[in-house]
């Protein structure tokens, strides 16, 4: 093989091994770290580098094993009324305020006011918040649905929206609104079952409990 186009497939592989360790993502982290060191392993055993190549293969079974194992498990998960403007709760979102901000705009949350107010457990780590607002007498509109970096692979929305609608049905709510233009925010919703529509001219998205 050419050795430029060797040396090439040796500095992408790195830079795949690289990208990997941003992720805050643990899932996401396995996954590209796999690319890299599949990639990085078959290189090594081109250029006749064994312990090179060796040691990547071991990366990858590594890697392939914990994706199993998240893939397998059955996490626990419980959502837990929050009563009061605890100082837990203060702490929480002072402690993820910049990546809440991402998303939402705290300071126009009013927590005292919200109908629903949740921390969502997962395995008993407090994994998630979310909050919400009555916007009529049969909808929630939600002002924050927030998930920590590490637990951020759609499992928690997936467990509000399907598991707990019994809880919000109970509470008399037949529906969600959510208006934001933030793109990332978007694709979550619309991944979660949301269907973008207009409210006196104001484009936002609904997902209908039932």
């Amino acid at each position: 093989m050419d050795p430029v186009l060797l040396e090439w497939i040796g500095y992408i592989a790195s830079l795949i091994v690289l990208i990997s360790l941003l992720m805050s993502s643990l899932k996401k982290l396995r996954w590209i770290n796999l690319a890299g060191a599949l990639l990085f392993g078959i290189y090594g055993f081109m250029i006749g580098s064994i312990p090179t190549g060796l040691m990547n293969v071991g990366i990858v079974i590594i890697d392939i094993f914990y994706l199993a194992r998240m893939y397998l498990s059955k996490d626990f998960y419980r959502a837990l009324p929050i009563e009061n403007d605890t100082d837990y709760l203060s702490s929480f979102l002072e402690f993820y305020k910049q990546d809440i901000e991402k998303y939402s705009d705290i300071s126009k949350i009013n927590f005292e006011k919200a109908e629903v107010k949740l921390y969502i457990l997962r395995n008993m780590n407090p994994a998630g918040i979310f909050i919400c607002n009555e916007y009529d007498k049969k909808t929630l509109e939600i002002t924050l649905d927030y998930s920590i970096p590490m637990f951020r692979d759609f499992k928690i929305g997936q467990f509000v929206f399907e598991k707990q609608k019994l809880y919000f049905l109970g509470k008399g709510y037949h529906r969600f609104i959510v208006f934001t233009d933030n793109l990332h925010h978007i694709k979550y919703l619309k991944k979660m079952g949301f269907t973008e529509t207009k409210v006196q001219s104001n484009i936002c998205y609904i997902k209908t409990i039932n």
